[in-house]
C-alpha cells in the first residue's frame, strides 16, 4: 500500500442546494459505472486513490473548483448513489464525514460478509491510514473526514480531510493498497497541501523510540522519511483565472465542440442532436472517464463542464448537465445490451479533442469566455447557491464566434 498523495485547499463552508446534490449523484455514478464497465473496478479505485484526478472529478460535477468542499459533497454523493448498486458495481464506499467516520469499520466488517473479504483486515487498514495521518503525521491537520472505497476484489482506496482552524485551510490524504508493503514505511501515494512549518514525522527512521512509545502499527522498522510523491496545493482565491486553466486543452476542447457538429466527423454521428454547449460538457466528462493521468494536471479546466454553485466560474447549466447525464446513461443502458455504439462516441469526443490540441494556438482570452457563459447562462437554467441566472441588462450578446475567444 502506499499514500499516493495529498492535496492543500482553502475551507470552504456552505451546504450544496438540493437541485446540485441530486445531480451529483447521478452524474457520479454514471461516471463510475461506465469507468468500471470500460476499464474495471480497480481502475476506478485507482483514480480516486488521484488527488489530482478527485479535484477534476469535483470540479465536473458543478462544486466550487478548488475548495475543500468537493471532499465531503462528492463522496457523499457517490456513497448514497454508489451503494445501492454496490453487488453490481462491485464497489463500496464506507465512512464519510464527523460521526460518520467512525462507523467505517463496523460498514467493513459489513462489506465483508456481503464480499466474503476480510472485513477485519479491511477495518483494520481503515484504522491504521487514519492513525498514519492523524497521529504520525503531526502537520496540524485534524482528521474530520474518512472514507474507504474497496472492490470486490479487495482493492482500495482512502481518501481522509483534515482541517487546520488557523491557517483556514484543508488537506486531503489520498491512499492506494497497490503494492501494500508497509503502512510505515513510505506508505503515502500523495498529500496535498501547503508546507505549513515544522513537521513532526513519526515514520521517519529516526522516530523509531518516538514510535515504539506511541503507536503499535507495524513489527517492521522504517528507515526513510515519507515523500511527498504527489502534491496538489489549490489556491485561495475563487475566480478562476488564465494561470490555473491549461488553455491549449481547454481552447482545442472548445473550438472542436463549438465550431464543429456531429455531422462533420463520422467517429460522432451517434452524438448527432447535441447542441455545442453540450458537447462542450460532454468532452469534458468523456475526459474524465479517458484521460491519462498527466491530464489533470489543472483541475479548474473541468469547471467548464458545469460551472460552479457559486457562481465560478459561471452558474451551473441545468439543463446541460441534465442533458449530460441523460446522454451518459442511455449510453450505459445501450451498452448493458450489448450496443456500445454511443459510448464509443463518448470516448471519441475526448480522442478528437486531444488530436486537435496537437496544432492549436489559444489566445488565452480567458475573461472573454467566462462572460460569455455568465451573459448565456439564463439559456441553459443556469443556477447558483444565490438563486437563478437572469439574462444581462442592456447588454448586446455577441455572435457565437469561438475563432475570437480562442
Amino acid at each position: 500500500m502506499k499514500r499516493s498523495g495529498s492535496a492543500d485547499l482553502p475551507l470552504h463552508y456552505g451546504h450544496v442546494p438540493l437541485w446540485l446534490a441530486e445531480r451529483m449523484s447521478k452524474l457520479g455514478l454514471a461516471i463510475v459505472e461506465t469507468i468500471a464497465m470500460e476499464f474495471s473496478t480497480s481502475e476506478v479505485i485507482s483514480k480516486l486513490s488521484n488527488p489530482f484526478w478527485f479535484q477534476s472529478f469535483g470540479a465536473v460535477m458543478g462544486m466550487d473548483w478548488h475548495s475543500s468542499g468537493i471532499t465531503t459533497s462528492v463522496l457523499g454523493a457517490l456513497k448514497k448513489s454508489v451503494n445501492p448498486h454496490s453487488k453490481e458495481l462491485g464497489i463500496y464506499i464506507c465512512g464519510g464525514k464527523g460521526t460518520h467516520s467512525m462507523k467505517t469499520p463496523q460498514e467493513l466488517l459489513y462489506v465483508g460478509e456481503q464480499t466474503g473479504l476480510d472485513g477485519n483486515g479491511l477495518a483494520n487498514c481503515s484504522r491504521l491510514t487514519a492513525k498514519v495521518d492523524n497521529t504520525a503525521i503531526q502537520d496540524g491537520f485534524q482528521l474530520y473526514q474518512h472514507n474507504f472505497i474497496v472492490d470486490n476484489k479487495g482493492q482500495w482506496a482512502v481518501i481522509q480531510q483534515g482541517m487546520n482552524p488557523d491557517s483556514k485551510t484543508a488537506r486531503r490524504y489520498h491512499w492506494h493498497s497497490e503494492d501494500l508493503k508497509s503502512f510505515i514505511n513510505e506508505p503515502h501515494t500523495f498529500i496535498y497541501g501547503e508546507n505549513q512549518g515544522s513537521i513532526l514525522n513519526l515514520t521517519a527512521g529516526t522516530a523509531e523510540k518516538s514510535r515504539a512509545g506511541i503507536l503499535e502499527l507495524s513489527k517492521e522498522s522504517p528507515t526513510k522519511i515519507i515523500r511527498e510523491i504527489q502534491h496538489l496545493s489549490m489556491p485561495a482565491h475563487h475566480d478562476v483565472r488564465v494561470e490555473n486553466v491549461n488553455m491549449k486543452r481547454l481552447g482545442a476542447m472548445l473550438w472542436t465542440t463549438h465550431e464543429n457538429s456531429p455531422e462533420d466527423f463520422e467517429e460522432l454521428l451517434l452524438l448527432k442532436g447535441m447542441g455545442s454547449r453540450a458537447l462542450q460538457s460532454l468532452a469534458l466528462v468523456s475526459e474524465v472517464i479517458y484521460g491519462t493521468p498527466t491530464r489533470f494536471e489543472d483541475p479548474a479546466r473541468f469547471s467548464f463542464a458545469h460551472g460552479g454553485k457559486d457562481g465560478h466560474p459561471f452558474p451551473v447549466p441545468v439543463k446541460i448537465y441534465d442533458e449530460t447525464i441523460d446522454t451518459l446513461e442511455r449510453a450505459i443502458h445501450r451498452a448493458k445490451i450489448g450496443n456500445s455504439d454511443k459510448i464509443e462516441a463518448i470516448r471519441k469526443l475526448s480522442e478528437i479533442c486531444r488530436k486537435a490540441e496537437e496544432n492549436f494556438t489559444p489566445n488565452n482570452n480567458l475573461d472573454a469566455l467566462i462572460q460569455k457563459e455568465r451573459d448565456e447562462s439564463y439559456k441553459y437554467g443556469g443556477k447558483t447557491v444565490f438563486g437563478d441566472a437572469k439574462p444581462p441588462k442592456n447588454k448586446s450578446i455577441p455572435p457565437d464566434n469561438q475563432l475570437q475567444l480562442f
